[in-house]
């Protein structure tokens, strides 16, 4: 096996994103690639390549780090690295090898309130670098195969998510629920059905806590934390890197961003927690009630409704007091226990899929560091190498 160490600026290039971070569209057809961990999405495309990217700046100095191949454009603090001679260095075994540097990264980064990551900073990173490419290969295949399976599980959670969806709309909008044959319609509304407002079934719950006073290790949910138009949360904080107040949260509780709404970040907490203030906490007032009140605030009408009537300019803000009036069908309640259970196993479903995805991340993350430094020989193990 032959390991050494050698300084980034003798084997990538650095180029650096044109855009600012306001390009980011809803639905744009290419990621886009910010200083955030989330990715975000943009309707042009600068680069088409196989590369590594890295935020340039962080408050914390907690620096994105992901690998892409593809069309894709990149904000002006990103940084795009390629390998300078791709039969030299793999690029998939570039985005592992940089994995361990991060902390290093944030103690050496400069800046006050914001932390920068500077060319000559990177120039100056090592990392563990094989010579053979073939055992990069077989490194990068390995660990790449749990970001697989991770990816597949995702898969699973998307496909989950739209049908729950799917459903709601066919039920509660278009009215094509289990047998709507056999009902008459008064109104706008089958017969036996009600109209309600979200404010009778869920309320807002604000049980302000200082994340001083609980266990470190209590997970924190900050909007960074919530992915756009996913139910899932799959990542997540601790309280020991918070400061000021915050708020408590339940197991099965729904968490609305209210921060510009329209960023559609609505989920479900698969554990006791705290979170940003500036989310809205939302617990439905009865157990059936819980699938309709989740289906109902994650649901696009819902979120634009939470928009439109969202108070400021820069930073628009939703009011749980305004969205109480929002209007919600109810169906009789042998319907509503049979949409209820159904959408609990859906959830259900979610949330085991994201603890596998974190069993998995926690494995892959123990067994890199291992592989990168060489400690864990590669060279006679025969498995299928990335080409």
């Amino acid at each position: 096996m032959s390991l050494s160490h050698c300084k980034l600026k003798d084997f990538v290039s650095f180029k650096t994103g044109k855009l600012n971070s306001n390009a980011a569209t809803l639905d744009g057809p290419y990621p886009f690639f910010t200083c955030s961990q989330e990715t975000f999405r943009t309707d042009t495309f600068s680069f088409d390549t196989e590369c590594v990217l890295l935020g340039g700046n962080n408050a914390n100095g907690i620096y994105p780090l992901k690998y892409f191949s593809g069309k894709f454009d990149a904000y002006q603090r990103t940084y795009i690295i390629e390998p300078l001679d791709r039969k030299k260095l793999d690029t998939r075994y570039l985005f592992y090898a940089l994995r361990p540097t991060l902390e290093l990264m944030k103690s050496i980064s400069t800046g006050a309130a914001t932390k920068f990551l500077t060319l000559t900073i990177l120039n100056d990173i090592e990392i563990a670098y094989h010579q053979h490419i073939d055992a990069q290969r077989k490194i990068a295949s390995i660990l790449s195969a749990y970001d697989d399976l991770i990816e597949n599980n995702m898969r699973r959670i998307n496909i989950l998510e739209e049908m729950a969806q799917a459903i709601y709309r066919h039920w509660f909008v278009d009215f094509k629920f289990p047998g709507h044959k056999k009902v008459k319609f008064k109104g706008r509304i089958p017969e036996g059905w009600e109209l309600k407002e979200i404010g009778n079934l869920a309320e807002e719950m604000r049980r302000s806590v200082d994340p001083s006073t609980i266990a470190e290790d209590t997970p924190y949910f900050g909007l960074e934390h919530l992915p756009r138009k996913s139910i899932a949360l799959g990542e997540w904080g601790f309280a020991k890197d918070v400061q000021s107040s915050k708020l408590a949260f339940k197991k099965g509780e729904i968490l609305f961003g209210k921060i510009r709404p329209y960023f559609h970040k609505v989920g479900v907490a698969p554990l006791d927690g705290v979170c940003s203030s500036d989310t809205i906490v939302i617990k439905s007032k009865a157990e059936n009630y819980f699938g309709i009140v989740l289906a109902c605030v994650s649901s696009e009408a819902f979120v634009n409704h939470a928009s439109q009537t969202s108070h400021g300019t820069k930073m628009p803000r939703a009011n749980w007091s305004v969205l109480v009036k929002y209007p919600v069908v109810m169906p009789p309640a042998p319907l509503l226990a049979r949409f209820n259970k159904q959408m609990q196993s859906t959830v259900d479903l979610i949330q085991n899929l994201i603890f596998k995805n974190r069993n998995l991340r926690r494995s892959r993350d123990l067994l890199l560091p291992k592989l990168i430094s060489g400690e864990v020989d590669v060279s006679k193990l025969e498995i299928e190498s990335l080409s």
